[in-house]
């Protein structure tokens, strides 16, 4: 147990610290925080749902003004949300999220948990989550959490009812008290205790909000008033001005937020455990005291704290050193375990001791060599040593050499990367979940946000003769012209990667169609042979074609010709390539933005291949994207030419050129200059185009005048994928030309039916079709359409950005027959005051 706390420990902070990619440079308030925090034994765990559901004014505010350790507990990785950054959806978004999550910690101060329940969309209800999710598997899981994390103190972000306005939130909820109770029964999940030991948090409070409490003012029983906008002047902010800059790590999400000052009071309401009267850690002993031969530790820390000069930050060098010894001889695992490590991170810092490894290249096959370069220096006079160096157990070089202040020492080495190393994918994504859940089989991994470091080196020093050991992760580091020092994390991948150029491949007819596939090398010498394993009843051409790639990195395309069977067929065709013996079926997704360290993913090399019967009218369209989706490559699987329009392309004369133009998701809300270029978009219409408005939120619209009559958007949504749809116009062209729609069309859909539909609008809307989740009242604003002089204004909140990139056939025969609104062919009649 005292081995797997040690490692779990690790885990978390390489987590958190090397995968931010940079080395930390502690700076010399840091030091001193963590100087104060060293002397705090008392912990917090904050409990949600999602990333950016956590509160980051009370993490920051615990972590730094309180010097508790803090964690933020997510239960999904917010894999069923938006993104208004990209085009990633599902597994893509999720990996987004969990690494702004890390970001966010990294400001706070806080550290990061999550189990392993899927995030399968918006819920309705605590009882559907509970369903979807495998109930005992995720419990067991905040159980899992509670006991290693051992916090003294639980505060949930929502009430367990309904109140919390999302089913995942009401379960966050209930699962944190039910965990409460849980951890201390041995009797529950005791194949946990092979590793960890059961444990009892002191209080459980919600950290009430006023969206579901508006009137509370701090007074009531049970009621604590905690003011978390207090000014460090340490830090040099307030914790609301950190909490800010937190906070605006959820970039996806939209959640730039502004720092405030001066008082910020937030209100926890006791649940269960001792009710505390003022205070969260009241009647928890945490100082030294709380372990046994701790007392003198804390004389060491003190002395330090007293002490410490920044500009001579090793001299305190001797008390940290003491406190580790001290440390070290402990009795309770637990506190030995987070304090030897928060000690020698000190000694670390105080010591400015430097220490890097670096690839030559950002990624490698396992069985091939990498060469490091090593870095070390130690900046200040204390006597330091350079004993060996271990290369994870691939190579050891001894050096035992002493590290002169300021003294640089760099040298390089090759190693070879295992044959059976794993590769970097994200752990919870090697195996095939469900709906509901991830599939994480090692158990030291659940809970943990992501993947330990590809490889790290453990640098064996000596410090004042005593033995130190650090372990450094090895990163991949270049240099920008413009940026300078660069970094991402290095990863171990397969020696071969095969991509196929579209997500969806639509087969109208029975007309051949071409597939171009991308097969790129991880190593150099890359020669085999790729195929396609096919659905029943469709053929390709050729059978095969020969690779092969000299060098590393090389790219190739290769063409096969796909034929589709003469019905109706949905399917999955998938890449294979035979290199030396293994078969490989993974295709290479980097995601890379700015505020996130860049991300390598692994998914497997497949495309849905979709033979419908389905008709177009109209040849140009154009799209004026919003956060992002993956809609114009979808319309030109139909035939249609795509024209993704920047700003200064929207013009009369260019929109008069358009069959239709189409708003992508949310370009009212993201899209800062679309208010000066809406008359011009709504005269297209008035002068006979036809406009498709996918849906938005009302929060933070760059106009209200989006539509030729008066509408309002509200939260309405339908959760539900297979929810009830109802024709309410059967009549109407849109439902009927060039394709006619039936009920039928709206099987298979995906994770939702819409989202923030209309719930208000002029009577010059017709509203064609309704939809409700099970029991609740008919929503009839998902797809409005009005007839504007000449043309059509569409607003629809399904979502087509869910539907069409998975390949629905119905969600395609619509989505054509709202572009092709006004595109009739000569000899067809129109619906409406046209017809004359």
């Amino acid at each position: 147990m005292r081995s797997y706390s040690s490692t779990l420990i690790l885990v978390l902070i390489s987590c958190l610290f090397a995968q931010a990619q940079k080395p930390y440079k502690p700076d010399a308030a840091d030091i001193l925080l963590k100087l104060k925090k060293l002397n705090f034994l008392g912990s917090a765990l904050y409990v949600a749902a999602h990333p950016d559901d956590e509160n980051t004014r009370l993490i920051a505010w615990l972590s730094n003004e309180r010097l508790a350790r803090t964690a933020y507990l997510s239960l999904t990785r917010g894999d069923g949300g938006q993104n208004l950054v990209g085009a990633e959806i599902r597994e893509g978004l999720g990996v987004i999220r969990t690494q702004e999550l890390l970001a966010a910690r990294r400001i706070d101060g806080g550290m990061q948990f999550f189990s392993r329940a899927n995030d399968f969309g918006y819920s309705k209800s605590a009882e559907e989550t509970q369903k979807i999710w495998d109930r005992d598997e995720v419990l067991s899981d905040v159980v899992w959490v509670f006991r290693q994390f051992k916090p003294d103190v639980i505060i949930t972000r929502f009430p367990p009812d309904q109140r919390a306005g999302h089913g995942h939130h009401t379960t966050s909820a209930i699962f944190a008290e039910e965990a409460f109770r849980l951890a201390a029964d041995r009797s529950k999940y005791a194949d946990q205790l092979k590793y960890v030991d059961t444990w009892q948090p002191k209080r459980l409070y919600t950290n009430t909000g006023r969206w579901w409490h508006p009137n509370i003012s701090g007074d009531e029983p049970g009621v604590l008033t905690v003011d978390v906008g207090k000014y460090s002047a340490l830090l040099g902010e307030s914790y609301t001005e950190i909490a800010a800059r937190s906070r605006s790590q959820h970039k996806s999400q939209g959640f730039g937020a502004t720092g405030s000052r001066g008082e910020t009071r937030e209100f926890l309401e006791f649940r269960t455990g001792e009710d505390a009267k003022e205070d969260l850690f009241e009647g928890i002993d945490t100082s030294w005291g709380r372990v046994r031969g701790g007392k003198s530790i804390e004389k060491d820390i003190n002395a330090a704290i007293e002490q410490y000069n920044p500009a001579n930050p090793a001299g305190i060098l001797p008390q940290l050193l003491s406190a580790r010894d001290k440390i070290i001889a402990l009795e309770d695992a637990h506190w030995r375990a987070i304090k030897v490590d928060e000690v020698e991170f000190l000694i670390r810092a105080v010591l400015g001791l430097y220490l890097e490894v670096t690839a030559s290249d950002h990624v490698v096959a396992p069985g091939d060599i990498t060469e490091l370069t090593v870095e070390a220096i130690n900046r200040s006079a204390a006597d330091v040593r350079f004993r060996s160096i271990h290369y994870a157990g691939m190579a050891d070089s001894v050096l035992n050499t002493a590290m002169l202040n300021n003294g640089r020492m760099r040298f390089k080495k090759k190693i070879t990367i295992p044959e059976d190393h794993n590769w970097s994918q994200p752990y919870w994504l090697r195996e095939q979940g469900t709906q509901g859940m991830y599939s994480v089989k090692e158990r030291a991994l659940r809970g943990t946000p992501e993947n330990a470091p590809a490889l790290a080196i453990t640098f064996k020093l000596e410090v004042s003769g005593k033995p130190f050991s650090f372990d450094v992760p090895v990163v991949y580091k270049w240099n920008d012209p413009v940026d300078g020092e660069q970094y991402r994390p290095f990863c171990i991948a397969p020696p071969v990667f095969v991509n196929i150029a579209e997500a969806v491949y639509i087969f109208p007819s029975q007309e051949s169609k071409e597939i171009e596939l991308t097969v790129k090398a991880g190593r150099a010498g890359i020669a085999g042979a790729l195929t396609l394993d096919l659905p029943d009843g469709w053929q390709s051409a050729p059978a095969k074609h020969d690779i092969a790639l000299k060098q590393k990195h090389e790219e190739a395309k290769y063409v096969f010709k796909i034929l589709p069977p003469e019905k109706q067929s949905v399917g999955d065709v998938k890449a294979l390539i035979s290199v030396d013996g293994q078969t490989y079926d993974y295709s290479l997704q980097i995601v890379e933005y700015d505020h996130i360290p860049t991300q390598m993913l692994l998914p497997r090399a497949s495309s849905r291949v979709v033979k419908i019967d389905i008709e177009k009218r109209g040849d140009l369209v154009g799209y004026i994207q919003g956060a992002g989706d993956a809609i114009p490559a979808a319309l030109r699987e139909i035939g249609y030419e795509v024209w993704e329009m920047k700003e200064e392309e929207i013009t009369p004369e260019n929109l008069a050129r358009l069959d239709a133009v189409i708003l992508g998701i949310r370009a009212l809300n993201t899209n800062e200059r679309i208010n000066f270029y809406m008359d011009d978009l709504l005269d297209y219409v008035k002068n006979g185009g036809t406009m498709i408005t996918q849906y938005n939120t009302s929060f933070r619209l760059k106009t209200n005048d989006f539509a030729p009559f008066p509408l309002k958007l509200s939260r309405a949504r339908v959760a539900e994928e297979d929810a009830q749809v109802r024709i309410l116009r059967p009549d109407h062209p849109v439902l009927n030309s060039p394709n006619k729609i039936t009920i039928s069309d709206f099987d298979g859909w995906v994770q939702e039916r819409g989202l923030y539909f209309p719930n208000e609008w002029d009577e010059k809307y017709e509203a064609i079709l309704s939809s409700n989740d099970t029991g609740e009242k008919p929503l009839d604003g998902g797809l409005l359409v009005a007839e504007y002089g000449k043309g059509y204004f569409i607003y629809s909140g399904y979502s087509w950005f869910r539907e069409l990139p998975a390949g629905v056939p119905g969600a395609f025969r619509l989505f054509v027959n709202m572009v092709s609104l006004g595109n009739e062919k000569p000899e067809e009649v129109k619906y409406g005051h046209n017809q004359n």
